[in-house]
């Protein structure tokens, strides 16, 4: 860390009393937009995956259709830990550019693939770009959206995830479809969808502005000012006319970097046991969303008998309960408080899984009952979901804020995105209710283990400014 100089700001005070605007809309919709774009990938390569199988395709085998999931998976932690860092080192608006340009060539030549090498290729520099967007984003998120709102923003910012989802289902049955384009053909502009969508989210973003929190710290607190007064103007001829605000100053000592030595301390030492929650939060819903998720096609099939062309139809549903939760329960995050809806969500997400798999063991369920239970499951864990990256993005200093989403990002799509499918995949094979019902309560209980786990150290963050939450490092006497 380069010696820099103490100074004294409003800018975090004066972000956090703003009205809700058209600003703040923007914001939501043109850094928002990635988690659309990560539905809409995961949609399309799932959708798609049989398709490749064909000669007038790829003439991928299974295997390589599995092996290209990994791919995009390793490409999406890697690039996450490296535009993580990133993030905090050059800054959110900088990164957030990048992040997406690299989301939309990738996506973009995954259209001009010519074989596995080249598909695999495409797919994790896909991945990296929407890794490196989640940390990117999240923390660009919190630090400009006002403290009052940042819970239920970011709830239903995450839960945008299924209508990618849903979009991503909904143009596979048009694009695969022979009678409208031929099969050479429509798969490749299935993906071409990714990448026009990356360019609106590029010409959006154009507005947005670097993190006045972090110029602050990064020795520009002049441009940090500048940055908050236009939008202050945007409001009201006079900004001395908004609400007032009775923060004291934020005190920092301004600096060009943070050290590893000092990241390291920060997440092992000083703040261990808010790594450890968001170690377990992050963990435990991946495991419990993508053990279902990714298998729910197997269980309709397996267990049902739904024929493998009607399946898609029962995702809407699915998709709608993971839309519907954060938005309709995330304003309760601000007003009823982070430990009491994140430790709700995640309890009572589990005991309806675990009363679910005693119905589905007992043969009490066909497929249509077995997608309503899913549906009702799946509105109180998306919030449940969606709280564990609202919870890992505002507990963390600001100088690390970023690398520690990705940390915790990687570590969930590692232990879940992997981890859990595989398991599953291999229990459906299996044909065995009783062992599918074991799984089902393995992933109950650790959904009730994360609820337990945040009534003992979750942090009460709602409405605190973030500086509230955790104290910049450069805050500190040195």
């Amino acid at each position: 860390m380069a010696d820099g100089e103490w100074i004294e700001s409003y800018v975090p005070a004066r972000l956090d009393r703003m009205p809700w605007s058209r600003w703040h809309w923007l914001i939501v919709v043109s850094l928002g937009a990635t988690w659309i774009l990560d539905g809409l990938e995961v949609t399309l390569a799932g959708s798609l995956g049989g398709i490749l199988t064909r000669r007038e395709t790829l003439d991928l085998s299974d295997t390589q259709v599995g092996a290209s999931a990994t791919f995009y998976l390793a490409g999406a932690v890697i690039g996450a830990l490296l535009f993580g860092y990133g993030t905090d080192r050059l800054g959110r608006k900088r990164l957030f550019f990048i992040t997406v340009a690299v989301y939309l060539v990738a996506t973009g030549l995954t259209a001009f693939s010519w074989s596995f090498a080249s598909y695999a290729f495409f797919r994790a520099l896909t991945g990296a770009g929407i890794g490196g967007e989640y940390a990117a984003i999240n923390s660009a998120i919190d630090e400009l959206i006002p403290a009052r709102v940042r819970g239920r923003v970011d709830l239903m910012i995450n839960g945008s995830y299924w209508v990618g989802a849903a979009l991503g289902s909904a143009a596979t049955i048009v694009l695969l479809d022979p009678q409208r384009l031929p099969i050479w053909l429509g798969w490749r502009c299935a993906f071409g969808i990714g990448a026009t969508l990356g360019l609106v989210v590029i010409f959006f973003r154009r507005w947005i502005p670097e993190s006045p929190r972090w110029l602050m710290i990064h020795r520009q607190n002049a441009e940090a000012e500048r940055i908050v007064e236009d939008v202050e103007h945007r409001f009201v001829s006079h900004p001395e006319t908004l609400p007032a605000h009775d923060a004291p100053p934020t005190r920092i000592h301004t600096r060009t970097h943070t050290p590893w030595r000092e990241i390291w301390k920060a997440i092992v030492h000083e703040h261990r046991q808010r790594s450890l929650l968001g170690f377990v939060l992050m963990l435990t819903q991946a495991f419990f969303y993508n053990a279902i998720f990714f298998t729910y096609a197997l269980v309709l099939m397996r267990f049902y008998g739904v024929p493998e062309k009607n399946v898609g139809g029962y995702l809407l549903p699915f998709a709608l309960g993971n839309v519907l939760g954060p938005l309709l329960l995330g304003h309760l995050f601000d007003t009823i408080g982070r430990k009491q809806m994140i430790t709700a969500t995640y309890g009572l997400a589990g005991v309806l899984l675990a009363l679910t798999g005693c119905l589905f063991q007992a043969g009490m369920l066909t497929a249509e009952t077995q997608t309503l239970a899913w549906t009702l499951i799946f509105f109180v864990a998306s919030a449940a979901a969606s709280s564990a990256y609202l919870t890992v993005s505002e507990i963390f200093p600001l100088e690390i804020r970023a690398l520690a989403i990705a940390i915790f990002y990687a570590v969930g799509t590692l232990a879940g995105g992997v981890g859990a499918p595989v398991l599953f995949g291999w229990i459906i094979g299996t044909g065995s209710t009783t062992a599918l019902f074991i799984g089902y309560l393995v992933g109950a209980a650790l959904m009730i283990f994360g609820a337990l786990t945040e009534a003992w150290i979750g942090v009460p963050a709602e409405r605190r400014p973030l500086e509230h939450v955790a104290a910049p490092l450069s805050s500190r006497e040195l």
